[in-house]
């Protein structure tokens, strides 16, 4: 809820994305703070900001402290207010199925805000007092991070903060009917199985009070740091940071060729270099591959917890971490959601036959990937996805990826227009147009940079290699 809020404001007004956004109200954001900065395991991820609770004067040797100066001058005054509807019928035959289902999710997102604040840092008067300082190599938090070879240092040298208290209030109404046998998969909540006409129904209505001085966004400044400790303060945007090493960098997973949204086959290259990861998916046994797409539906309506789930899963798969498991990720259903995933992972790891190979990866890797996927998409596409994952759905949803990434033709499927309203706003998060002509569907990408395209593909065949059909 803080975290988008802080994400609304940061799309509103920081268009060129030289600000991070405040994920939590528990993370030290100060002037000088060091921030974490890991670059990610795959070609399309963007890369993450772990905050500290050091800041760059407590990592230094010598005892002259660094006191920054600070500038500080009137920024915006932010009120704004999101909603999203988010409604759909399906009717039709599927296999042995008749199916009649139906989904409503009604959510606004106020952020009173007030007038902000820009605190920005002198970098000259840093540069001066920091002018022949030596970082002190045998700090633990030096030491971590750099064995970890992906991740580099920033430090803070702007914040945007409240200057009043302000409030972000969330209201959510969420409902599903559903008849003949099928198994709905309502927003937000866990998977409810109906043989008769059935209906559920979800209100809430929650308020964040923020007190002022609270840390909204903070842009940062990256170091290079040598074997010998000194440092150099990247002042350009352009210019990167980064250890020094004294030997072969460890190799990252999951790197290839980059993929341009305007190029088809570029991405059903990428689909089909991943194909082991999704085959292993769809081998897992079948009450396996169900509870994981359970619960995978159930976090899909928590962007935050989706983020905090794939750090971990990183941690496991990428930097042979075993965490402990997450206390808290998102809401508390979300927490309960995430740490079943791992649970369900970890249960099915240990039956596997055969040791994970580059070749063939492991199902914590498998499940890896879908949810690092997820955490790249959109939040208005990861929530429509969230109310598409119905078996039958998904199997739609694989037709369109393979018309994607095919002749971008194929027949139209007999679905109401409300479910292709929510469909096409979906492929549209990723810049996909879906264009209906008589009883045919094309598909046209978008020429827009990144990777959204090729996210949302990989999504879908993820969540598709987990359905399981019920045979009568």
């Amino acid at each position: 809820m803080f975290a988008t809020a802080t994400k609304n404001l940061l799309e509103e007004v920081d268009g060129d994305g030289d600000l991070l956004p405040v994920t939590s109200l528990n993370d030290s954001i100060r002037i000088l703070s060091l921030v974490v900065k890991r670059k990610r395991s795959w070609l399309w991820q963007k890369n993450k900001y772990l905050p500290s609770d050091f800041s760059l004067d407590d990592v230094l040797l010598g005892d002259m402290p660094i006191k920054p100066v600070v500038t500080e001058t009137d920024f915006i005054k932010y009120n704004g207010t999101y909603s999203d509807n988010i409604q759909g019928n399906l009717e039709g035959n599927f296999g042995h199925a008749n199916v009649n289902m139906g989904g409503k999710d009604t959510s606004k997102l106020q952020s009173s805000l007030g007038s902000l604040k820009k605190e920005e840092l002198d970098v000259q008067k840093l540069l001066q007092d920091s002018k022949d300082r030596v970082m002190d190599m045998s700090h633990s938090l030096v030491k971590q991070t750099m064995e970890k070879r992906r991740e580099v240092f920033g430090v803070v040298k702007e914040r945007i903060v409240t200057t009043q208290p302000c409030s972000v209030i969330e209201e959510v109404q969420q409902g599903g009917q559903c008849g003949g046998l099928l198994s709905l998969f309502s927003p937000r909540s866990t998977k409810v199985s109906i043989k008769e006409n059935g209906s559920l129904s979800k209100d809430s209505n929650v308020t964040l009070e923020i007190p002022p001085h609270t840390v909204l966004a903070y842009g940062l400044m990256e170091l290079v740091v040598k074997l010998n400790g000194h440092y150099e303060l990247c002042l350009m945007s352009d210019t990167k940071g980064g250890f020094e090493v004294d030997g072969p960098a460890k190799k990252l997973v999951g790197l290839g060729a980059p993929v341009h949204a305007s190029q088809q086959s570029c991405i059903k290259q990428e689909l089909d270099r991943l194909s082991d990861h999704f085959q292993k998916l769809s081998s897992l046994p079948a009450s396996t591959r169900s509870s994981l797409l359970q619960h995978l539906t159930s976090i899909m309506q928590d962007p935050e917890a989706v983020s905090m789930l794939e750090t971990v899963l990183n941690q496991m798969c990428v930097d042979d971490e075993s965490p402990d498991m997450l206390e808290a990720v998102g809401t508390e259903c979300a927490s309960q959601h995430s740490k079943a995933i791992l649970e369900l992972v970890g249960q099915s790891s240990r039956g596997e036959e055969d040791p994970p190979t580059d070749k063939s990866p492991s199902n914590l890797h498998a499940v890896h990937l879908v949810i690092s996927a997820l955490d790249e998409m959109t939040d208005d596409g990861l929530a429509v996805l969230g109310t598409c994952c119905s078996p039958e759905l998904l199997l739609v949803l694989e037709l369109l990826v393979q018309c994607v990434t095919g002749s971008g033709e194929m027949s139209l499927p007999p679905l109401t227009t409300e479910v292709w309203e929510s469909i096409e706003g979906l492929f549209a998060s990723a810049n996909i147009a879906l264009s209906r002509d008589a009883d045919t569907l094309k598909t046209d990408i978008d020429q827009q940079p990144g990777y959204l395209p090729l996210v949302l593909c990989i999504a879908i065949r993820g969540l598709a290699s987990l359905a399981v059909f019920d045979v009568v």
